[in-house]
């Protein structure tokens, strides 16, 4: 198919297999590679993630952005164009392909093998849509960013197309973007892309008090209970509280030091009292079975050979938990809850709860101000009861026999009206 090509490739015929992988390397300079179906590495893939690492994204974006590559690649390999001679349609082509196709099955996904996938279901419990066939709508916009940032990079360098196939949004080609903003009004983000659906926004879900018992009490060991308590005290995300070293720790003033996601940057958390109780005993558990060092890794795998705990086997661990209680809960549900609890509590400010968070912009605090779907159910159903208690009493018929005076008529038309 050519650039020029306006009827494009018939979907319903193509099958992309899934072929190639993103490979973990023990390279420090190069974590993360992306391979072809033969194993052979993809070069132009490589420039693009040393560009990343250069520009100070930590090794997981990198991994991330491997995956939203593999997605790009395993379409053109199926429509069979190379991905310098990709133009306009393919990426037209592959948008409308992410958003109504199934996602490729794959043996190694629980659900996604020979097996037919249910539609997604609303969780009894939670709530929430359990993970269908389709691909999610913020898996189609994080691909369309970074394939866009990619050929951005090699028209940069001169070593791919002179026209980008994911092109921006009408609006933003026809001048400077925001020319005529309103300076009251927030900015818009003036990188939207033209093939990008449209996504409502949804609010974070938190984990009611009862919900939360319920889990904790469902938990095997001190490890996973103090690494849940620090979860739903710090508000730190999972990445952040994972990498976390014993000298991190500091009982006396109950913080622990985490580096931020997005800065980098080193930032002592408050924790409640429990999170430390449970830590303790935890490390007694360990005692003598892990080497000792302020540099070690505080959370360790709870079965020989002892390793440190990654986030897949975190990951693992709440997943048996929920299955226990029915729930789909994640961890970084964990995050929310938290982040609810502080900023519903009217003596701790706003942007106390920000700083805690790590949140870059106070607006992005200010979503969890807004009511969780439980509460307002409590509410409404308290104001039915209310009213069924008490009836609201008829409005009493207007009296009659009430009529203006001819003399307050005559003062007010000015003439005799009698």
């Amino acid at each position: 198919m050519t650039q020029g090509d306006a009827r494009g490739t018939d979907l319903t015929t193509i099958e992309v297999a899934s072929v190639g992988r993103v490979v973990l390397t023990d390279n420090p300079w190069e974590p993360y590679r992306l391979v072809d179906r033969d194993g052979r590495e993809l070069r132009s893939v490589s420039s693009f993630l040393r560009d990343l690492q250069a520009a100070g994204r930590p090794a997981s974006t990198q991994r991330s952005y491997g995956l939203a590559l593999l997605r790009w690649f395993r379409f053109l390999w199926a429509v069979g164009v190379a991905w310098d001679r990709a133009g306009r349609g393919e990426a037209r082509d592959f948008s409308r392909w992410m958003q109504i196709s199934d996602k490729p099955r794959s043996r190694s996904r629980p659900g996604f093998g020979g097996a037919a996938v249910l539609a997604p279901a609303v969780n009894a419990v939670t709530r929430k849509r359990a993970p269908g066939p389709k691909y999610a709508p913020g898996t189609i916009l994080h691909s369309e960013t970074v394939v866009r940032m990619f050929y951005d990079f090699h028209r940069d360098l001169g070593t791919g197309p002179m026209v980008n196939p994911f092109p921006l949004a009408r609006e933003r080609r026809a001048g400077r973007a925001n020319i005529h903003h309103n300076p009251m009004d927030p900015f818009s983000n003036a990188q939207t892309g033209l093939y990008r659906p449209r996504v409502a926004s949804a609010s974070p879900r938190s984990i009611p008090d009862e919900r939360f018992n319920e889990l904790f009490t469902r938990l095997r060991s001190n490890r996973d209970r103090a690494l849940i308590a620090f979860f739903v005290s710090t508000g730190a995300r999972a990445a952040e509280l994972l990498g976390a070293t014993v000298g991190d720790v500091d009982p006396g003033q109950q913080l622990i030091t985490v580096i931020r996601k997005g800065s980098r940057a080193l930032q002592q958390v408050p924790a409640s009292p429990d999170a430390f109780v449970w830590l303790r005993l935890y490390q007694a558990d360990l005692d003598g079975l892990v080497p000792d060092g302020q540099d070690q890794p505080l959370w360790w795998t709870t079965r020989r050979p002892y390793r440190a705990l990654t986030y897949p086997a975190a990951h693992r661990m709440f997943e048996r938990v929920n299955a226990g209680l029915g729930s789909n809960w994640t961890l970084h549900d964990l995050r929310h809850t938290a982040a609810h609890r502080m900023a519903r509590d009217p003596s701790m400010p706003l942007t106390d709860v920000q700083w805690v968070l790590g949140h870059a912009q106070l607006s992005t605090t200010q979503i969890y101000l807004n009511p969780m779907p439980a509460e307002v159910f409590a509410n409404v159903a308290a104001f039915h009861a209310r009213r069924a208690e008490s009836p609201a009493r008829p409005a009493e018929p207007a009296n009659t026999n009430l009529r203006y005076s001819p003399e307050t008529l005559n003062v007010l038309f000015r003439g005799d009206l009698t």
